[in-house]
């Protein structure tokens, strides 16, 4: 900055005698808004041993405080820093002046990498059954204490040191009455002898893995050291349990031991005990063994009428600790809801739509069977966790967008979304009023501006709008202007039409939407979307369904129900996850306004009669299954009426039992080392880095494909190296796909292909574990079109230890 001095008298700009070149702001600070916490503990801990830990305020002044201990790896991964409350709170002020940019205006302002970063994880939250028990692969060493309140003097807090090897930061962060502060210190966490036992992050049912132990010791004295294993679950050693070693002179050693992965899944769990006189040192591992081929079911039923029994039995299918089976009796048209539902929850890939899909049903499971106080906490848990999530979906406009992280809005699955969070808040649950106060201003916006393309008339866009209209409608904000001219436009489809119907019900105006649907058929013409509003003629028939319901015409409603339980029923008809979704929650509205009648039946299962019954129009059994025998069942019939009895039973097969197919797609894996040489992995030496190719070709027999899905599941011994956690993702030139999720065993990639192109995809691998592992097949699929797909074979590979020379 340049400065000019003026003098009082009169004077001419050049001969001012003084300049001064730049200005060095002055900082006021007051001491006392400053507080320094002091820790004070050991400078070095060990695991399974207590803790001390006392905090002081320096000068003796009173302040309240919070203290964490995190491992410092964890805080690492997130680049995580002791928090500094005075900086924060006396920061300087911005000046008070208003500023305006385009910024989000701009197209790509963030290009294609922040999605990419954003995106990293997975979504497990929508994970199948819930109540199992989920291996606790990496327990995190994490405490927090707090708050407390000093008035001079300290305060010491004693806990026992999880059993963990490394370096922990202990942060206190303290604050009173304008004044700030923290401290912190990094501690060792170490024994005299220290041992660390190594597998991958998950195994498969008949693998074999080498499990290297390794001990580490600084102690001199230390030569002689007991080794002792214990596996448990599907686990099971091969060879003895223990052996005595000699540390050598640099004071690690690693010893192997093998193991053996039964015919079966679960969670098996490693205690390893090294032993040297009365230094005694235990690392524990918890790991995962699932089986990655994708789970069967199977389906017995029969109609029961009136005082009849039938006798059947229970055969379990797929490896033991996989199967389970359920008995399903219904005084309704069978919507196999145990199957469907279950569908939902384990699909694996989780965009908008499918994310919604498998919530939005869920709201409705307790008018049509009685839960248990387990069933009603876990989908208490389902929804919140899915209302949640939908939260990573919100674009800067209030909609939804297709992918997380993705900048455009889906206009399908900004209204499904919103359709389900409408319905979450009438059934009680909590949804942020911000949230569906920016949905509402995007929903309103876009029903302002859409115009119909003709072009596009198979893409159901008078059916977007119309669903539009429907979810503003029943937000209390109905766009009468919008509907009306929708209305009023020629070759509107007839499922647009049945939910503009809904639109007017829902507005408060019935006689306009009898009207427009006087003489309006409910058939539909077969059809499967891609993309859009991923619909077809089923999932249409589930929305005519919800618009009678509106418009209490029971008779045409239930015949709509005879016929979506008809397919829903049918276990080879294949649906996609939005029109199981739809149909179930339609049927689910249809029965909540049914009167109710009783529903009783009694069952005889392993030698136990049970006599069941429910005001409810379906009801579920979970039959305990013990060995892979069958089990007789016997079911009576003891309501008035008729019932459908279904009793469906599912696992996951056995490894190499899977079929490659080719259906309308082409789909070939190969393998390179790093300088893309090709390679043979069936059998690796430990450490090798290689490279997964998967080429996918569209034949061209079926125009364009859309919403593809590539799953990539890999051996238990080799390792994904995810480059977006090391931020060398830049450095690779590779087709990523629209969206690509990354967990530990599996790569999923969605992607668009257009007639007769292909792509080809690449990850990074690392062949990290000695053993024999399986290698399932490369599975490529139009989550929307089951009859596009592609799947190979799998095989098994090995992985050697390296030889060194």
């Amino acid at each position: 900055v340049n400065v000019t001095l003026l003098q009082p008298h009169s004077q001419t700009i050049n001969d001012l005698p003084i300049r001064l070149y730049g200005i060095i702001p002055i900082g006021v600070e007051n001491p006392t808004t400053h507080l320094e916490p002091v820790i004070e503990m050991a400078s070095e801990l060990e695991p399974g041993q207590e803790v001390k830990i006392k905090i002081s305020e320096k000068s003796n002044r009173k302040m309240t405080f919070t203290l964490a201990m995190v491992d410092e790896g964890l805080l690492d991964i997130t680049k995580f820093n002791t928090p500094l409350p005075w900086n924060k709170f006396y920061a300087r002020e911005a000046l008070g002046i208003k500023t305006w940019d385009l910024y989000d205006e701009v197209m790509g302002a963030f290009g294609s990498r922040i999605e990419r970063i954003l995106a990293v994880g997975g979504d497990a939250m929508m994970k199948a059954n819930q109540d199992d028990p989920r291996a606790n692969r990496f327990k995190p060493v994490v405490k927090f204490f707090g708050p407390y309140t000093l008035d001079g003097g300290n305060k010491e807090l004693k806990f026992i040191m999880p059993q963990y090897i490394g370096s922990v930061k202990i942060m206190a962060v303290a604050g009173y009455e304008g004044a700030y502060g923290s401290a912190d210190k990094s501690v060792p966490v170490r024994k005299p002898l220290m041992v660390l036992a190594t597998l991958p992050r998950v195994l498969g049912p008949e693998e074999k893995v080498k499990l290297p132990i390794t001990l580490f010791t600084q102690d001199k004295k230390i030569k002689n050291v007991k080794i002792e294993v214990k596996a448990s679950g599907p686990l099971s050693l091969v060879g003895d349990a223990s052996r005595t070693v000699i540390i050598p002179p640099s004071g690690d050693l690693t010893e192997d031991f093998d193991l053996i992965v039964k015919s079966e899944t679960g969670i098996g769990k490693i205690i390893v005990t090294a032993i040297s006189g009365n230094i005694k040192s235990v690392d524990e591992i918890e790991i995962e063994v699932r089986n990655p081929n994708v789970p069967t079911t199977q389906v017995a039923e029969v109609f029961l009428e009136a005082g009849k029994s039938w006798d059947g039995a229970v055969t379990p299918v797929g490896v033991t600790g996989t199967y389970s089976s359920t008995l399903e009796i219904s005084s309704i048209p069978p919507i196999n809801l145990g199957y469907r539902l279950r569908y939902l929850i384990e699909y694996p890939h989780g965009c908008i739509e499918q994310t919604t899909s498998a919530v939005f049903p869920q709201l409705y499971l307790d008018v049509v069977k009685e839960l248990t106080e387990n069933e009603k906490s876990r989908t208490r848990s389902n929804i919140t966790k899915g209302i949640e999530r939908l939260k990573t979906f919100i674009t800067r406009d209030g909609g939804f967008a297709y992918w997380p992280g993705n900048e455009d809005s889906d206009s399908w699955g900004s209204t499904y979304a919103g359709h389900f969070l409408l319905s979450a808040v009438d059934k009680g649950y909590f949804v942020p009023d911000d949230m569906l106060k920016r949905w509402k201003k995007y929903q309103k916006n876009k029903a302002a501006e859409w115009r119909r393309n003709t072009n596009e008339y198979y893409y159901n866009t008078d059916l977007i709008q119309a669903y539009r209209l429907y979810t503003l409608a029943m937000a209390g904000a109905p766009e009468l202007g919008a509907m009306n001219r929708l209305r009023e436009m020629k070759d509107v489809t007839t499922q647009a039409k049945w939910m503009l119907a809904a639109s007017y019900a829902k507005a408060g105006q019935p006689e306009a939407a009898k009207n427009l649907i006087t003489n309006l058929t409910t058939s539909i013409k077969p059809y499967q979307e891609m993309s859009y509003s991923y619909g077809n003629d089923i999932r249409d028939k589930a929305i005519i369904l919800e618009t009678l319901l509106l418009l209490n015409d029971k008779t045409k409603a239930f015949e709509l129900v005879r016929e979506i339980s008809t397919s829903l029923s049918n276990q080879s008809y294949w649906m996609s996850t939005q029109t199981i979704a739809y149909c179930l929650k339609s049927i689910g509205q249809f029965v909540s306004s049914e009167k109710r009648s009783d529903l009783k039946f009694a069952y005889t299962y392993n030698g136990k009669l049970v006599n069941a019954s429910t005001q409810l129009p379906l009801a579920q059994v979970q039959l305990e299954i013990k060995g892979a025998q069958k089990s007789p069942l016997k079911i009576t019939n003891q309501s008035n009426g008729s019932l459908f009895v279904r009793v469906i039973n599912t696992g996951t097969p056995a490894k190499g039992n899977e079929e490659a197919i080719q259906n309308n797609l082409f789909v070939s894996t190969y393998y390179t080392d790093m300088k893309n040489n090709s390679i043979d992995i069936s059998k690796l030496e430990q450490g090798t880095e290689f490279y997964a190719y998967v080429t996918v070709k569209n034949p061209g027999l079926r125009g364009n494909y859309e919403n593809m899905a590539l799953a990539q599941v890999f051996p238990s011994g080799w390792e994904i190296n995810n480059l977006r956690l090391t931020d060398d993702q830049g450095t690779e030139k590779n087709d990523l796909g629209d969206y690509q999720d990354m967990r530990d065993d599996r790569v999923y990639t969605y992607f668009d292909l257009r007639t007769n192109a292909q792509r080809t995809f690449r990850v990074s691998i690392t062949a990290s574990f000695a053993g024999t592992f399986y290698l399932p097949g490369t599975n490529c699929e139009a989550m929307y079109d089951h009859s596009i797909a592609a799947k190979e074979k799998g095989r098994l590979v090995e992985v050697v230890k390296r030889i060194v020379q």
